[in-house]
């Protein structure tokens, strides 16, 4: 699949599901498993940016000190109940803050 079809689908379904929450009864979005989900997709999105960094262009592992500090930090961030943009924030400024002084 290329990046561009990739592109269209996660694009179509984040559309889908905004479109979904907005549309819903409020009945519907109180259901507990449905306030579950919507609980943990910030960890999931979160570790889904982890992974991808996580690789060089040609699929290679790579993993170094201040990428490791950077995915502690805004782990720390979201278990102190920090938002899912605070948290991202968090890793960018860590992680870059370190890589310029190393």
């Amino acid at each position: 699949m290329s990046l561009w079809i990739a592109l269209v689908v996660v694009t179509a379904g984040s559309y889908g599901l905004k479109l979904a929450g907005v549309s819903l009864p409020e009945r519907a979005l109180a259901h507990p498993r449905i306030q579950r989900i919507a609980s943990i997709l910030p960890v999931a999105m979160l570790t889904a940016l982890v992974v991808v960094g996580l690789f060089e262009a040609n699929g290679r592992y790579h993993a170094d000190g201040p990428l490791l500090a950077g995915v502690g930090a805004s782990a720390l961030a979201l278990r102190w109940r920090a938002t899912l943009p605070v948290a991202l924030v968090v890793a960018v400024v860590v992680t870059g803050s370190l890589r310029a002084i190393l």
